[in-house]
């Protein structure tokens, strides 16, 4: 693999991640209309946590490497109506009155019914989280392909059609050279790249890189209603992105034990107070179990589970010690690119 000269990264904020989708539909707008074997493709997707995720189950069927450093290609192919869903369809026929005709049904309704036995579709699980109420929970996991340092897909490819462009890093998919035997949907763990069964062709996320040459940054930042997310260079000190990760070192890599070392990274989301069955709050016990957040997150592939929970705590505490302080009429500079809402701020590359 070819050296990198920059790399860029982009950090999210899954505290103001409003679930909005608003970034999967500019992605798809930009991207992925083109035709019908990319209709399936969400580039850039949103996941309900805890849920099975887009495409199902994406984080038990394997690639990323072993631990000599092999990359694992004993992964299953998702099969794009059961692991990516189909997207509801509404019998608008049968409620709305057509010419000649009246209604045949009184009210809207999915199809396929989401009862388990039909197609799956990843939407059915939108907000439904787990625990009981009152102390039920969820979050909202953007993802989009990690553009890893060490990427699964760059690795198992035999033609060579996927590869990393040294001036940013970004993982691109050769479409001249690209034969779809497939191998990269082995190989990436996150399971980022598609099948277009209609061109033939692996396709993925470009990181929006026509933009990216010209300064404009990534389609997904610039349209993110929520303001979660940074972009940036990794060796760039001057940028946000390097404050949130190196710095204040806020932001953890999805999955690191794969080994692929990705460069998004995650802000974990702070958890609401869990309430006794009398409804009083009972603060000492995070709704949103660390457990589950150091499953999710962590630094490096070499860190234990008990390192991943001590640094996501140590994370939550550094956000709510920021947060004390501004309450008190303090400054914070953690706090500043935070809350920051200009692209000036998010889109520095």
């Amino acid at each position: 693999m070819a050296t990198i000269l920059k790399q860029v990264r982009m950090v999210f904020d899954l505290n103001k991640c409003l679930g909005c989708h608003t970034c999967s539909m500019a992605c798809k707008t930009m991207w992925t209309n083109r035709n019908g074997g990319q209709m399936y493709m969400y580039w850039n997707n949103v996941e309900t946590r805890p849920g099975d995720g887009y495409p199902k189950s994406w984080e038990t069927l394997g690639g990323g490497f072993d631990a000599n450093g092999n990359v694992i290609l004993t992964s299953p192919l998702p099969k794009i109506n059961a692991s990516y869903g189909a997207p509801w369809e509404y019998n608008y026929d049968q409620v709305l009155k057509t010419e000649g005709g009246d209604a045949t049904a009184t009210q809207l309704a999915p199809s396929p019914a989401p009862d388990g036995s039909a197609a799956y579709s990843s939407n059915w699980q939108e907000d439904m989280g787990a625990g009981t109420a009152p102390n039920s929970y969820y979050f909202y996991l953007p993802r989009i392909c990690n553009h890893c340092s060490n990427p699964g897909c760059v690795a198992a490819c035999p033609r060579k059609a996927v590869y990393k462009r040294e001036e940013d890093g970004i993982v691109l998919v050769d479409q001249n050279r690209c034969r779809g035997y497939r191998y990269c949907h082995k190989g990436c763990p996150y399971k980022k790249i598609y099948w277009n069964a209609e061109e033939k062709k692996s396709q993925k996320c470009v990181f929006c890189y026509p933009r990216t040459e010209k300064h404009q940054g990534n389609f997904c930042v610039s349209q993110c209603a929520g303001r979660i997310r940074w972009v940036g260079y990794a060796e760039d000190a001057t940028s946000n992105v390097y404050k949130l990760v190196d710095v204040w070192k806020v932001a953890l890599r999805l999955h690191p034990e794969f080994g692929t070392v990705p460069n998004t990274f995650y802000i974990p989301p702070l958890s609401p107070p869990t309430f006794s069955s009398a409804g009083g709050p009972v603060t000492a016990t995070p709704r949103i179990p660390i457990d589950d957040l150091a499953n999710l997150f962590g630094d490096n592939a070499a860190q234990t589970h008990a390192e991943r929970v001590a640094r996501v705590q140590q994370i939550l505490d550094t956000i709510q010690t920021e947060r004390a302080k501004v309450a008190a009429g303090g400054t914070s500079e953690l706090i500043n690119i935070l809350v920051s809402i200009s692209e000036a701020d998010r889109i520095q590359v």
